[in-house]
């Protein structure tokens, strides 16, 4: 069986393939085979006796999960499964995030990793708290139409007498005293002071 999105052939183990048990832990898992050669037939490994006790160890104190870590037999050959299950939370080694994607092992940096952060985290991109936004961002002439529009579909809820923070905290756009991205974009005056080219 060639490799694939949940499976990979190693003929030797190396400490850097922890980046693949990474990768799988922040994909949807898969299994790290440690002497077999990239078709799958199996090579032999001669130090399997304690990669059996090091492997597992490694993965724990370097990333904090737990894997499966198995010994097989074919025809006299040994070889070993590493089976990563796929984690909620974001999973890093030494402070780097990898993904695997397709047969590939991807570090994730920039815009990529804090998408991911933010999926894992059950956020979205919009749902984060715009750090420099204040209630002078907000557009409340935006705000008026927006609960006028409503009103005429009834589908808002009743806002008299309530200020333009607490409009927004109705609709979810807040955190605290904080206001959220999704708020900027919806009712801002000028959201590309924020996000340019939004």
């Amino acid at each position: 069986m060639p490799e694939q999105q949940n499976i990979e052939y190693k003929q030797s183990w190396h400490d850097d393939y922890l980046k693949w048990v990474c990768g799988f832990a922040n994909a949807i898992g898969g299994v790290i085979y440690i002497g077999k050669d990239n078709d799958g037939k199996v090579v032999h490994l001669n130090d399997y006796a304690k990669l059996l006790e090091d492997i597992p160890n490694k993965i724990r104190n370097w990333m904090g999960i737990i894997c499966d870590v198995q010994l097989h037999d074919e025809g006299g050959n040994k070889y070993i499964s590493i089976k990563v299950n796929p984690y909620t939370v974001a999973v890093s080694l030494r402070g780097r995030y990898y993904y695997r994607s397709g047969s590939t092992k991807m570090e994730l940096t920039g815009v990529e990793l804090n998408e991911f952060l933010l999926k894992k985290s059950g956020k979205t991109w919009d749902d984060v708290v715009e750090e420099g936004a204040t209630i002078k961002d907000i557009d409340e002439n935006s705000i008026a139409k927006f609960i006028a529009d409503s009103k005429e579909k009834v589908r808002m809820p009743d806002t008299k007498g309530l200020s333009v923070f607490q409009i927004l905290e109705k609709l979810q756009l807040t955190d605290g005293k904080k206001l959220k991205r999704a708020a900027i974009i919806l009712f801002g005056k000028d959201p590309n002071k924020f996000y340019p080219n939004v």
